[in-house]
């Protein structure tokens, strides 16, 4: 290899780019258990983090601010936000989910959750993918039309977290609790 290819603009400029993207990388890491919470280091001690009264807090929304890079603890809520929405695809998970904020969120209890657990089984059985072909109705809370969900977030069509916070805020504005829904829905077959 001759010495001047060193020389050449695209070689120099490409070498710039990795040694200051290796310099930038930052050496905080988080130690994550992902079943209750975040442990994120710090230069003097270490703190928790419960992931999902932080998200809950939030809306389910992480901000990472506009800088170009985020440290560990934000690395960590986003793998606690990404950890619960898959959770949240199975029925089971989805369930275990919407009971955590269902209670966090609007301080519903025992006697609720049997009720938000009856009216969401007769829907949807807690299955994100549900459709009503006859009247359009979608997702776990079975949103007609589905595009309401839009309040919460766009990506209803994929995110169960979505779908359940509209569900629970729908019946909280609508109907002050799920018994009060599930009541509803006796009456008339939808709520």
């Amino acid at each position: 290899m001759k010495a001047s290819s060193f020389r050449k603009p695209a070689f120099v400029a490409m070498a710039a780019f990795g040694f200051s993207l290796f310099g930038s990388i930052s050496t905080t890491y988080a130690e994550t258990n992902f079943s209750m919470s975040v442990s994120i280091p710090d230069s003097q001690t270490a703190t928790s983090v419960d992931p999902s009264s932080a998200l809950t807090a939030n809306n389910g929304v992480v901000e990472l601010g506009g800088a170009a890079s985020a440290d560990a603890g934000e690395m960590a809520l986003v793998s606690a936000a990404t950890m619960q929405v898959e959770l949240a695809k199975t029925p089971d998970g989805a369930r275990h989910v919407g009971y955590k904020i269902a209670t966090e969120a609007y301080n519903w209890q025992k006697k609720q959750l049997v009720c938000l657990n009856t009216l969401w089984t007769n829907e949807s059985h807690w299955n994100f993918r549900a459709h009503n072909y006859y009247s359009g109705a979608t997702g776990i809370a079975q949103a007609l039309p589905a595009n309401k969900m839009d309040v919460i977030a766009t990506d209803w069509r994929t995110n169960p977290l979505t779908q359940i916070r509209w569900g629970l805020r729908y019946i909280k504005i609508r109907y002050g609790t799920p018994c009060n829904a599930l009541t509803k829905h006796r009456w008339s077959g939808y709520y």
